[in-house]
């Protein structure tokens, strides 16, 4: 699991972004879970997320509206498939507007650059 904190910070909301190797519906619930096991995660206003694997297109927006299909969305793009990426907001007090679409646009993208420097790609 690769977890990248505090890597956006706008108006009192503060983004992560996560991820690893997915290959289910159940795998992904479980990603999810060891995620929340860290009360910080599990205090969170949104973990969104995306998944392509062999059970299809998953995606959950967790209250943060359109936000897993834009996740799901930029994982297709780049043809990565058998991997969850989660990205976590930390609500602060204002609404973002369509700000939060391109903070979770640029955490996807940071994620994706350091996987890129990974090995495990």
């Amino acid at each position: 699991m690769l977890v990248l904190e505090n890597i956006i910070a706008d108006r009192g909301s503060k983004y992560a972004v996560s991820g690893g190797p997915c290959k289910s519906a159940d795998e992904a619930k479980a990603f999810i879970a060891e995620l929340k096991r860290s009360k910080k995660f599990a205090k969170a206003t949104h973990n969104t997320w995306a998944l392509v694997c062999g059970d299809g297109a998953i995606k959950s927006d967790d209250g943060e509206s359109g936000a897993g299909m834009i996740i799901l969305q930029m994982l297709q793009h780049e043809n990565l498939t058998d991997h969850i990426v989660v990205v976590t907001r930390w609500y602060g007090g204002k609404h973002l507007g369509g700000d939060r679409f391109r903070h979770v646009q640029s955490a996807v993208r940071t994620y994706l650059a350091e996987l890129g420097a990974s090995p495990q790609r």
